[in-house]
């Protein structure tokens, strides 16, 4: 006797409950990155001002934070793929509430490091398999565009962290504001985690269904298609160390952007914290749009298309934030960085999905993510000597566009096979 195959079905009426996994997982991109990572920058100045950190110092807790998430990016991948991705994420979100609060409560330097570890390897371990659960749910015809709806659950960070933490560093004694942030996102983190426990699913064959757009079985059209768990065929896959290079260029330019944006405007541009957190706030709203955007371009005319124009208005974004002391110039950088900011996790975990298949996406995105995630520790640390060296963030800014555009965008010119529509 074999066991009974679940029945798919479509739904007749009714939402398809592919709708119900993506908003969750907004929410764990929400949590793991849009607070776990980008509610650093807004808290940033409060944190420096009350542990007399310096520049080196606060590039070094943003590295701590990415070198925890290229600590556990790889096995978190792995896991999701043997185990499924709602256990994985779970655990993971819990671990990242974990290092909110540890950095919330750190008395010293050393142990703030700690905080960002922890708060970054929950982040990996609760991103990847998320963005993984895309692929699974969606056929490659809609896939690109429910990646980019997944990472608005980074805006939705900058739109939460932007008016949410200078009101509460207003109305706290002085140099506890800060503390009493990282607490409250913690909070907000447990509430994350509650939902994707209870409402996640793997597979739409648990529910009986299809993937959203796909009237057949998923068919990955890479080297991992002869094997269901081929882990080798994966990481010798030629195509995912080049995805690798060109995900290394944007965690390494956008982590100086988004990590020193805030700090910038209150030390060189003279803004307010407020004016400056409205400013972050107003990116936010507007990257909300920037993975849907993107991700509709790369469904309708190909991923590199789509990845090539990132990078070129993300490198000019940089540069402008370098070059100009003007307000026009901050303005059209920022609007530049809005509407592309997240689109490139949106685009790779897409292009995993095509050339892997939904059950080895994770693995791969797993993958290509540990050189981001080097990208990204490098990143801020070599932007905070920059500044110490220098007594202004502009050339760090410069470094970034100029990784963005040579690697960034070099590299996306010369990819193989996606220049045309998934099929």
């Amino acid at each position: 006797m074999h066991a009974a195959e679940p029945i798919v079905r479509t739904p007749a009426r009714g939402p398809h409950y592919g709708l119900v996994v993506l908003g969750l997982v907004v929410l764990v991109v929400f949590s793991a990155l849009g607070l776990g990572r980008h509610g650093y920058t807004i808290v940033l100045p409060a944190m420096q001002e009350a542990l007399h950190l310096t520049n080196t110092q606060t590039g070094a807790l943003q590295s701590w934070n990415l070198v925890g998430y290229l600590s556990t990016v790889i096995l978190a991948g792995f896991l999701a793929s043997r185990h499924g991705p709602r256990l994985v994420i779970t655990i993971a979100l819990g671990i990242t509430a974990a290092g909110m609060v540890v950095t919330g409560c750190a008395p010293s330097f050393g142990a703030t490091c700690v905080g960002r570890f922890l708060a970054g390897a929950g982040g990996a371990g609760a991103n990847v398999p998320a963005m993984g659960l895309v692929s699974a749910w969606f056929g490659p015809r809609r896939r690109g565009v429910a990646a980019g709806v997944a990472v608005a659950g980074s805006s939705l960070g900058l739109v939460v962290t932007g008016p949410l933490a200078p009101l509460i560093l207003s109305r706290s004694a002085a140099g506890q504001g800060w503390r009493i942030c990282w607490l409250v996102l913690a909070m907000l983190t447990l509430a994350v985690l509650v939902a994707a426990a209870i409402f996640l699913r793997n597979r739409p064959a648990e529910q009986g269904l299809q993937p959203i757009g796909q009237a057949g079985p998923d068919t990955p059209a890479g080297p991992a298609a002869a094997g269901s768990l081929a882990w080798g065929q994966v990481w010798r896959s030629r195509r995912l160390w080049h995805l690798a290079a060109i995900y290394f260029a944007f965690g390494f330019s956008y982590i100086i952007y988004s990590t020193f944006f805030v700090r910038h405007l209150t030390s060189g541009l003279g803004y307010t914290r407020a004016g400056a957190g409205a400013l972050w706030f107003q990116v936010g709203v507007v990257s909300i749009l920037s993975g849907f955007i993107w991700g509709s371009v790369s469904d309708h005319w190909g991923r590199r298309c789509a990845l090539l124009w990132v990078f070129c208005l993300q490198g000019a974004s940089f540069l402008l934030l370098g070059l100009s002391q003007q307000t026009a110039g901050l303005y059209a950088s920022a609007i530049l960085f809005a509407f592309t900011a997240w689109s490139v996790p949106a685009l790779m975990a897409a292009v995993c999905g095509d050339l892997f298949g939904a059950r080895l996406a994770p693995a791969a995105l797993g993958l290509i993510t540990i050189v981001f995630g080097v990208g990204q520790a490098l990143g801020p640390y070599l932007a905070g000597r920059m500044a110490d060296a220098t007594q202004s963030f502009s050339a760090a800014f410069i470094l970034a566009g100029t990784v963005a555009l040579i690697l960034g965008a070099g590299g996306s010119f010369i990819l193989a096979g996606h220049g045309r529509r998934p099929a």
